[in-house]
């Protein structure tokens, strides 16, 4: 079922079947859009599945956006820094004292590069075939070893290797042309 048949069952008939396959389609995206900016497994877990009960929360209200993916991936990324933000005073509070450095805000330029860059990166990513994909995002997203990775896959580190520089071949690939572009 396509995205916006999905997002109209739950909105006109509070499907929690359609909900439930709108998560898994999701789930893995809104994820690694949260780890990219939170870089803690435990908060992304939270951010997402807060996002998803605020679009079941507000399922009746919310307006069918014209992009989901452009919709939910500033969805998600305004809840990851919110509770970055959240997280980082919670932290700072008992070293009062201690002056804050401040680092310069993103120019709106950059925080535009930055999302194309994200965008490129997940749709590169999804791309991949889907061995390739899973083994990066063990390896690289999810910091599992080589021989953890190989072990779970039941494959060789050899191959775990090998799929690894296949991924990041063709990720530095897309990202380059992405620049190549730009200049």
């Amino acid at each position: 079922m396509e995205v916006t048949e999905l997002l109209k069952h739950i909105q006109k008939h509070d499907s929690e079947q359609a909900f439930r396959s709108l998560y898994n389609l999701y789930y893995d995206r809104f994820f690694r859009i949260a780890f990219y900016y939170l870089q803690r497994d435990e908060w992304a877990q939270e951010v997402v599945l807060d996002v998803f009960a605020g679009l079941w929360n507000n399922r009746k209200r919310q307006l069918l956006p014209d992009d989901f993916n452009k919709y939910t991936y500033a969805l998600v990324r305004n809840a990851a820094l919110n509770y970055l933000e959240k997280e980082q005073h919670r932290e700072a509070a008992p070293l009062d004292n201690i002056p804050e450095q401040s680092s310069p805000a993103p120019s709106p330029e950059e925080g535009m590069m930055n999302e194309e860059l994200f965008s490129i990166y997940e749709n590169s990513l999804n791309e991949l075939p889907e061995r390739c994909r899973e083994i990066f995002i063990k390896v690289r997203e999810e910091k599992q070893s080589y021989a953890a990775v190989a072990e779970k896959l039941n494959i060789s580190p050899k191959t775990v290797d090998a799929q690894l520089q296949k991924a990041v071949a063709r990720l530095k690939e897309k990202i380059n042309n992405y620049f190549k572009g730009k200049a």
